[in-house]
């Protein structure tokens, strides 16, 4: 890996962001967990070095038995031991801000979907969104947008347990804890900047419109195949 050819992005701090949540609507649930980690070097920077940081939010609502299950953070946990949605939001939101100011990269895996997650939940708690705070979003990767892109043949499912198996990423096997899942993702994304050329020589300020591009092309054609099977083709084409 050493003897590739890097452009800055490829070795600035790469921030794997993830959030566990009350339920799988961006648009309507809210942050339970979230968490930051911080891989210096990024491609080149070791995995089992990182700096972590973790928050727990009490919601203000009930956590449904179906995202606990997913999780393991009840609603009596949440209550006990989470602090209030909206300092946990505000937090999360100008620490992002602050790592995009001293140029680092921000990662995730569906990342468009934490994003939307925390942004929904600024605006419940009437806080400025994460969008306006940086005036504008920050560089940022979606490792599984950008996998649909570069292998849009292969076949099988595409979710983060899977890839790691695919790029070759051993990690802890613990999925759905936001911070294994940031970490994992980090690791996926050293493993394709190994792989493919075409995103090493891409500019950090290309990066965000990278992957909304290839988010749309995406989504562009799903829906057509959805349409042609009689099934409603409503994927969202709009990334983050």
């Amino acid at each position: 890996m050493n003897e590739l050819a890097f452009t800055s992005w490829t070795e600035s701090t790469w921030v794997g962001f993830d959030t566990e949540t009350t339920g799988v609507n961006p648009n309507e649930d809210l942050l339970v967990t979230a968490s930051l980690v911080l891989l210096a070097e990024g491609v080149k920077g070791d995995l089992s070095q990182v700096e972590t940081a973790n928050w727990l939010a009490d919601p203000g609502v009930e956590i449904p038995e179906v995202a606990a299950q997913v999780h393991g953070i009840s609603t009596e946990q949440a209550r006990a031991e989470g602090r209030p949605l909206g300092e946990v939001c505000g937090e999360v939101a100008e620490r992002i801000v602050d790592l995009w100011r001293s140029g680092a990269i921000l990662v995730g895996f569906n990342l468009a979907y934490d994003i939307r997650i925390l942004e929904h939940s600024l605006e419940v708690c009437g806080l400025t969104s994460l969008e306006e705070r940086a005036g504008g979003y920050g560089p940022m990767v979606d490792p599984l947008v950008w996998d649909r892109k570069l292998e849009p043949y292969r076949r099988g499912r595409r979710n983060l347990e899977t890839l790691c198996g695919v790029y070759e990423v051993s990690l802890d096997d613990r999925f759905h804890q936001a911070d294994v899942d940031a970490l994992a993702t980090l690791g996926v994304l050293a493993a394709m900047v190994a792989l493919y050329p075409s995103v090493r020589t891409l500019g950090r300020e290309e990066l965000t419109d990278y992957t909304a591009a290839a988010h749309q092309a995406w989504a562009e054609q799903f829906n057509r195949y959805l349409a042609s099977q009689g099934r409603d083709a409503n994927v969202e084409e709009y990334w983050p």
